[in-house]
């Protein structure tokens, strides 16, 4: 004999004792049929023996009235969460609540304004650094003009300077050449002053066609003081030539005197100017 056990589910109402005790034979015996009408199915067949003792097997058919229909039960609300009745939740003063909040508020708007505050001054302090980076390189850029327009200040000064001299240079070396050619001068006409230095006569032919003109002779002095080798140059006019060579062998210097002995001086000139007056 087998036995069915089922489980019920949590909440689910069971029935009284004579009610499970029907309701187990029903479903004992409706199980033997179901065994035995599979094993039809799949073809099995009793085998016949020789007739025995014959067993009886009563059946006892049993009506079990109709069950009423089971109804889900309502879930019941879940419990609510113990609460210890003997601890008391403390009571808020509403006022003091609100003194709280207000110093809370107030405590946030002084953080947020010392925040505020502080980047301002980060802000200005950053402006401040760059005004004076920016006033250090103006005064680093106006000492470099400043050197600059020293150095050539200097350089400009230097350079008149060494104009300056080199113009008392030139000044004093003409001074000098001056004097020095004075000195010549002086020395040469010392050393052969012409003492006698007679005007030519005017050629009468010249005179007749108004013709005017000059003359240069070269002619060396001697020892003695009188002309030697007179020479009339190209400059001279062909009706001037002879009264010129004629006027320059009149002439009489003094002589050239040198370490004590007179000396000659070659090529001296004299140029007659012929004008009618």
């Amino acid at each position: 004999m087998s036995s069915l056990t089922m489980t019920l589910p949590a909440g689910f109402p069971v029935a009284p004792a004579q009610w499970r005790s029907h309701a187990g034979a029903a479903v004992v015996t409706l199980a033997l049929h179901a065994g035995v009408l599979g094993l039809l199915l799949h073809g099995w067949t009793p085998q016949l023996s020789a007739p025995s003792q014959t067993q009886v097997l009563k059946t006892q058919l049993i009506s079990l009235p109709a069950p009423n229909p089971v109804e889900e039960p309502e879930r019941a609300p879940e419990p609510a969460p113990l609460i210890d009745k003997s601890i008391e939740e403390p009571q808020v003063d509403p006022q003091i609540e609100q003194q709280r909040l207000e110093q809370a508020e107030v405590a946030y708007k002084r953080a947020e304004q010392e925040r505020l505050a502080e980047e301002a001054r980060i802000r200005e302090q950053q402006r401040i650094n760059e005004q004076q980076r920016k006033e250090q390189l103006e005064r680093e850029r106006q000492d470099r003009l400043e050197v600059e327009r020293q150095q050539h200040e200097a350089e400009r000064r230097e350079l008149l300077a060494r104009e300056e001299q080199q113009r008392q240079q030139a000044a004093r070396a003409e001074a000098s050449a001056a004097a020095e050619r004075a000195r010549q001068a002086a020395a040469a006409s010392r050393q052969y002053l012409p003492i006698a230095k007679d005007a030519p006569d005017y050629p009468s032919r010249a005179l007749d066609k108004g013709i005017e003109g000059t003359c240069t002779v070269t002619y060396s002095v001697n020892p003695q003081g009188r002309i030697e080798n007179p020479k009339a140059l190209e400059d001279c006019h062909p009706l001037f030539i002879r009264p010129s060579l004629t006027a320059a062998k009149s002439f009489r210097y003094q002589p050239r005197i040198v370490d004590g002995r007179a000396v000659t001086v070659p090529e001296v000139k004299n140029t007659f100017h012929y004008r009618i007056q």
